[in-house]
């Protein structure tokens, strides 16, 4: 068995730093966690509680998670991720790749641009995959963010198991301060349930293997329901405002939207095919966009349509790119 965490205790004044470990007499539901692992996986009691005592409870963790890019506003938030760098390296990434990422389209049928955005929008294409352990960002977040803590204590479960399953040390791996890892940024419980042994070697290393992470995040979006060769989103005009509906799920159709008088709709795509509304926060007035049933399945990735509209935005800038240079 992998070694586990010390988990961290979590006064909140701390000098810059300065993280504490987790005492498990500080923190009652480290040690019921402990227990309830060991009864529900089989783990041994002094195993985990040696993992868990090497955890630090960290205050840059807690104060990064109160402040996501996602509470911008879009004008600001696309200016982060549409650069000129980005694009450019998702070129670069794309023509390094392009076998790998052939084969993933064919096994999974998702194109190439958007497993490519995905990696640039989540690490700038490997470059930036964190540098937090994964296991002190899921102690702290689990036993010392009470406002999530159940979540992070169910993907701390997930981090411990698929550390089991894959020989990992669960000390050692590093990702964001939230505990998602690997170039496609996927929390534990994804990991376990959609990451891909592309070359059939045994291991699903998302960290360092390039075919093993394009096939993760395409299985990831195959088995959230993408749908091959349909539409992702079409912009609106700012008429549309009134039809924006604040749910990510695309639940109405075309011709439902056209029946109840929303105009200027795409004339290309089938009436049936099951839509949203969205309005972004623009600069000087509302972005209005339809969303289909695939910009719903970039959501799951992260459940925002800021996110989204990113990936989307930085595909098709990529796509593009790479167009005008097979022309040439």
């Amino acid at each position: 068995m992998n070694t586990l965490i010390r988990l961290i205790a979590l006064p909140l004044v701390m000098a810059s730093g300065w993280a504490p470990a987790l005492s498990l007499d500080e923190h009652p539901k480290a040690h019921q966690f402990i227990q309830q692992m060991a009864k529900t996986h089989g783990f041994e009691v002094a195993y985990l509680t040696e993992v868990l005592n090497d955890a630090r409870i960290k205050q840059n963790i807690l104060k990064a998670i109160q402040r996501p890019a996602e509470a911008k506003p879009w004008y600001q938030y696309r200016k982060i991720f549409l650069t000129e760098r980005r694009i450019d390296d998702g070129v670069k990434f794309w023509q390094r790749h392009r076998e790998i990422l052939d084969q993933v389209q064919q096994s999974y049928g998702v194109s190439p641009e958007i497993v490519v955005a995905i990696l640039g929008v989540e690490t700038l294409y490997g470059a930036r995959t964190g540098s937090f352990r994964v296991l002190d960002a899921l102690s702290t977040l689990a036993f010392g963010y009470p406002k999530r803590a159940d979540f992070f204590r169910s993907e701390l479960e997930q981090f411990l198991l698929l550390s089991r399953e894959e020989d990992l040390d669960p000390r050692v791996p590093e990702g964001s301060y939230a505990g998602a890892m690997g170039w496609p940024q996927f929390m534990p419980s994804s990991y376990r349930h959609y990451a891909a042994d592309f070359d059939g070697d045994g291991k699903r290393d998302i960290w360092n293997n390039p075919g093993d992470v394009i096939a993760s995040v395409a299985n990831y979006f195959s088995r959230h329901g993408w749908k091959k060769g349909q539409p992702i989103a079409s912009r609106l005009p700012e008429s549309a405002t009134p039809f924006a509906d604040k749910t990510l799920k695309a639940k109405y159709t075309l011709g439902e939207l056209q029946a109840n008088g929303l105009s200027s709709l795409p004339k290309e795509h089938e009436p049936s095919l099951k839509v949203n509304v969205i309005s972004l926060e623009g600069e000087n007035s509302p972005e209005n966009w339809l969303g289909f049933e695939n910009f719903y399945v970039i959501t799951r990735y992260n459940h925002s349509p800021l996110y989204a509209m990113a990936v989307y935005q930085l595909s098709k800038e990529i796509k593009r790119r790479m167009d005008k240079m097979a022309a040439e």
